[in-house]
């Protein structure tokens, strides 16, 4: 049978809120999709701003901008569907929703965006809260998208994903393992706002500035990299921990992000070694799949692939709309999943004390 899902994510940098149709069949055990139509609309100045004041408000006020921003999905999901002309022909809706906090440590996640105001706009039946039910197994909640990677891009033992958060996926055919490995464009678009730009595109302000070595020995000391995996990290890490420590360097805005980009290549390089040191992947060579906003900042990719080489890892970036829309596509098949009753979570991956059947299913219509 030929599932048509919608996937809804809004990534932790705030560029935009994602959205995808797809076509998902399955076969024999197997899956594929086909990306029928996607957009990226970019948040008003008003809703990027209280999405970012979200971790400050007073009970009362986030669960009234929860139930506000579900509505806000809803109608961009009908706009989106009478703009791509394909009304009345979507199944189900997955909504990631908006990560505001995320403390898997003290059995907490939370993300925006009521799943029951979607059905409510749209009609149509939705799941969301997909990390729920793992952190209240004990897992991280996090990477939320290995099952997905496993079932739609089995041919990578490496997948990296570089958004507001970068993170890792790796298999070996026997188990998959992930976590988050630093933050990324959260950091670099902050920076590259400082010069009055949205991002830093292709990285050529990065390019253009000079690594600092007691920096970047400060940052890659920071305690998480220490940690063992399952581990995943919260947004606020950017703000209350790596941020002071680039504006306290007195370097130019530049020279922040030529380093801060060394710090996530240099990470990144540090989580595949480890992940090769523990027999997580084959040996090489090992093709890598890079998506996410950071696959199209060419110096950043440059810098990963240079020290990639001496492990025989090759970063492979795939077409434009598997970068951009990657994420959101596979929330389309975890709800799809969760709709089947089919596990959405690996315990090997979050570290949970079982798998489990994630999502909050909400109907859009009566019977």
């Amino acid at each position: 049978m030929v599932y048509k899902v919608i996937g809804l994510m809004s990534g932790s940098s705030l560029d935009g809120l994602d959205i995808v149709f797809v076509q998902l069949q399955e076969r024999g055990g197997k899956w594929s999709y086909t990306l029928e139509a996607a957009a990226c609309y970019e948040y008003e100045e008003e809703w990027k701003s209280r999405l970012m004041r979200a971790p400050g408000l007073s009970a009362r006020e986030y669960l009234l901008l929860h139930a506000d921003y579900g509505h806000y999905l809803g109608k961009k999901v009908n706009a989106f569907l009478e703009e791509m002309n394909l009304q009345l022909q979507a199944h189900l809706i997955a909504s990631h929703g908006h990560t505001v906090f995320h403390l898997p440590e003290q059995g907490m996640t939370a993300q925006l965006g009521d799943g029951a105001a979607i059905a409510a706009e749209t009609g149509l039946a939705v799941v969301s809260d997909l990390r729920a039910l793992d952190v209240a197994l004990h897992g991280q909640g996090a990477p939320i998208v290995p099952v997905g990677e496993q079932l739609l891009f089995p041919g990578y033992p490496l997948l990296l994903n570089i958004g507001g958060i970068a993170n890792l996926s790796a298999t070996n055919g026997n188990g998959h393992i992930a976590f988050d490995i630093c933050p990324a464009n959260a950091i670099l678009n902050a920076l590259a706002g400082r010069l009055g730009k949205s991002f830093d595109e292709g990285g050529q302000l990065a390019r253009g500035g000079q690594v600092n070595p007691a920096l970047l020995e400060r940052l890659n000391a920071l305690p998480y990299y220490r940690q063992p995996y399952p581990k995943s990290l919260d947004n606020s890490f950017g703000a209350s921990t790596v941020l002071p420590l680039l504006q306290q360097s007195g370097l130019s805005v530049q020279g922040q992000l030529r380093t801060y980009t060394e710090h996530i290549a240099q990470q990144t390089d540090r989580a595949v070694r480890q992940l090769c040191a523990a027999r997580a992947v084959p040996e090489g060579p090992l093709e890598m799949l890079v998506t996410g906003g950071g696959a199209f900042n060419g110096f950043l990719t440059e810098q990963i692939g240079h020290l990639l080489r001496a492990q025989q890892v090759e970063i492979v970036i795939p077409e434009d709309a598997v970068v951009k829309y990657k994420e959101a596509l596979i929330m389309a098949l975890l709800g799809l999943l969760r709709w089947r009753e089919a596990p959405t979570t690996l315990r090997s991956v979050t570290g949970a004390s079982r798998g489990s059947i994630g999502g909050a299913l909400w109907m859009g219509q009566e019977g």
